[in-house]
């Protein structure tokens, strides 16, 4: 037996509420879609940087990390690439490679291909250190969806994919 709609809202119901007594002609559908994937992106966030934590990262250094884990051996890039890859400025970008590198999780290097160019290398200490985060951060994850079942999930998951697509292909 499911609960009474009244015992399942949430913050976002309450917002919609006044809206709807303030301004009852106002559609507020997408508010309700686009209010909780917010509220669940900050949650989420909060969880999983709480999780890097723990092996003394923050969300930032983790993405620098994971972007060379992801490139597969021998784990390198240009500083050039991961700052395109994350969206970052190279200044930024300068920022958590120095502190990576003090924390001996990556090293840089001279590219042989480029004399101008250098090379981003995770350190085996580095590499065990992000398989260890990213098993944390998934973790929590799957944690958030355990009031889902496989079925649900996989629909969530679909149906986040279609708007995400339609939403990033617009250049409004």
């Amino acid at each position: 037996m499911s609960e009474p709609p009244e015992q399942r809202k949430d913050p976002v119901d309450a917002i919609i509420d006044q809206w709807a007594t303030v301004r009852p002609d106002l559609d507020t559908a997408a508010m309700e879609v686009f209010g909780r994937i917010h509220r669940l992106s900050r949650a989420m966030g909060d969880r999983t940087e709480k999780a890097y934590a723990r092996f003394g990262i923050g969300r930032g250094e983790f993405d620098v990390l994971a972007t060379l884990r992801r490139a597969g051996e021998p784990y390198t890039l240009s500083p050039r690439r991961l700052s395109a890859t994350l969206m970052l400025t190279t200044g930024g970008m300068t920022g958590r490679l120095d502190k990576l590198e003090r924390a001996g999780l990556l090293r840089r290097s001279p590219d042989p291909h480029d004399r101008r160019g250098l090379q981003v290398t995770l350190t085996d200490k580095g590499l065990e250190l992000i398989d260890e985060a990213v098993g944390a951060g998934v973790a929590v994850q799957k944690e958030a969806l355990s009031g889902l079942d496989t079925e649900q999930a996989g629909q969530l998951a679909e149906l986040l994919r279609g708007l995400l697509r339609t939403t990033e292909g617009r250049q409004d």
